[in-house]
């Protein structure tokens, strides 16, 4: 099969990289992550004034997709998620404002739920937040939260098909910069990319994201499961993650470095919404069913 977007699927896609590329969202996630969240949230306005917060309702899963692919690949703090996929389609509206959930056992914590109008457990209001609980990526804050809720399947596939396609973005934003720090870096007197090694390395990744992306949107077409999304995406996005630190070196292990926050998202959104573990059984599953031994 065959994707291209529409004329106006692409100017949504423009319309989000002029301004994400415009707004230093890797100094917006730093102070996010250390708690300085008004540049944060002055960009979420603005993100919401383009539509993003509609998209559940208003548009396809499509431009689901392109939105929270481009808030991967610029590491836009928040609970995107929650807000603007998950709770749109349970609640069957637009949320008003910045919203977060826990929905246990696949999301034991709030996100965010410091900065947030509303906080849901499923589509029950909360009774209560608690404790805050520190993530391997600094800019996603979580809260214990006390409150039973159910699950909307729906809403849940489209929150695994988000988080899928923010995968898929911050896969292509490590990749991307991996491909221009090896074409400047040199050793012995030569680029680093001109080695083999690195070239068949990049060229792996590149691969993995190149067949991750026609599963992420044909998730968003409904014909393939939003789990076989979020499992290639995933493991895609993780290369990315491991090759970008080989290739960049000791520099890819520093906390300064921006590549970090990048590393760290991946890491952290890998068992966001369902571990892989759960997303392979639910395929298992789907893919035995019905058969008889």
């Amino acid at each position: 099969m065959r994707f291209e977007h529409t004329d106006d699927q692409r100017d949504l896609a423009a319309a989000l990289e002029g301004l994400l590329s415009a707004s230093g969202t890797a100094a917006i996630a730093r102070a996010w992550a250390d708690g300085e969240t008004g540049p944060g949230l002055k960009l979420w306005a603005r993100l919401a004034d383009l539509g993003v917060g509609m998209l559940a309702t208003e548009a396809t899963p499509v431009e689901v997709v392109i939105a929270f692919e481009a808030l991967g690949r610029h590491a836009v703090p928040g609970p995107w998620v929650e807000s603007a996929a998950y709770l749109p389609t349970a609640l069957g509206h637009e949320v008003e404002g910045i919203a977060t959930l826990a929905l246990p056992p696949h999301v034991p914590h709030a996100l965010d739920a410091d900065v947030a109008d509303h906080v849901y457990v499923g589509t029950t209001p909360a009774e209560s937040v608690g404790a805050a609980h520190t993530s391997v990526d600094r800019t996603r804050r979580l809260f214990e939260v006390t409150g039973t809720g159910e699950t909307d399947p729906a809403a849940f596939d489209l929150a695994v098909l988000a988080t899928a396609a923010q995968l898929l973005g911050a896969g292509e934003r490590v990749l991307a910069d991996s491909v221009a720090y090896v074409k400047q870096r040199k050793q012995f007197g030569r680029e680093i990319g001109s080695y083999q090694a690195i070239k068949h390395s990049l060229a792996d990744v590149r691969i993995a994201l190149d067949f991750a992306r026609p599963l992420v949107l044909g998730a968003a077409l409904g014909e393939v499961p939003a789990s076989a999304a979020k499992v290639s995406a995933a493991d895609a996005a993780y290369l990315a993650s491991r090759t970008g630190l080989q290739v960049h070196g000791a520099i890819g292990y520093t906390a300064e470095f921006d590549l970090s926050l990048w590393i760290t998202k991946i890491r952290a959104l890998v068992t966001a919404w369902g571990t892989p573990a759960f997303h392979r059984a639910q395929l298992l599953e789907e893919l035995t069913s019905g058969r008889t031994s």
